[in-house]
């Protein structure tokens, strides 16, 4: 082989070599997409990658305590004394959730039939004794609703439409 050609290979590998380092590098750095011809198509931003986290992690805690003042007036409370729920499976079938308000003296009775509000008609506790002047439906007729035991263990209810001679009545025991 002749200097020359060898000296032509040289400067051959060594274009190769720039070349190919150079398409290295440009193949690494992000290149934007090419712009869509249609308007209005949205375009997805390149976001450079980070080790960072996307977060920071600094805490901020507020060691000020608030006056019972300032937590008075924005706070509303409502707590329901005096109120008792429970629920009674009757003979025959029929379900009732008595909800027992001790303030007013007053028992709503909710069942598959409809609901009623009854008030306390005699001073007693046992049995209590709860009437309304409407029927369970909200109707024409009367409820009647009496718990027996401290406990309110079992119940009768009485109910009667328009026709007061035919009467309901159901034996209810609490669920425990």
């Amino acid at each position: 082989m002749s200097l020359e050609l060898l000296k032509q290979l040289r400067t051959s590998v060594a274009l190769t070599g720039l070349l190919a380092g150079a398409l290295t590098i440009s193949a690494c750095q992000q290149q934007s997409e090419p712009e869509a011809g249609m308007e209005g198509v949205s375009t997805e931003e390149s976001v450079p990658m980070s080790a960072e986290p996307a977060e920071p992690s600094d805490v901020v805690v507020n060691t000020e305590d608030a006056s019972l003042n300032e937590v008075e007036d924005d706070t509303v409370a409502s707590v329901n004394s005096g109120v008792t729920q429970i629920l009674y499976l009757c003979s025959p079938e029929l379900k009732v959730d008595a909800t027992y308000k001790e303030e007013t003296n007053q028992v709503v009775v909710a069942t598959d039939m409809g609901t009623v509000t009854l008030n306390q008609t005699n001073e007693g506790t046992n049995p209590e004794v709860f009437e309304v002047a409407t029927s369970i439906d909200g109707g024409q007729g009367f409820t009647q609703w009496r718990v027996a035991h401290e406990a309110r263990d079992t119940g009768v209810m009485r109910t009667a439409g328009t026709d007061e001679a035919n009467v309901d009545t159901f034996e209810c025991n609490k669920v425990s």
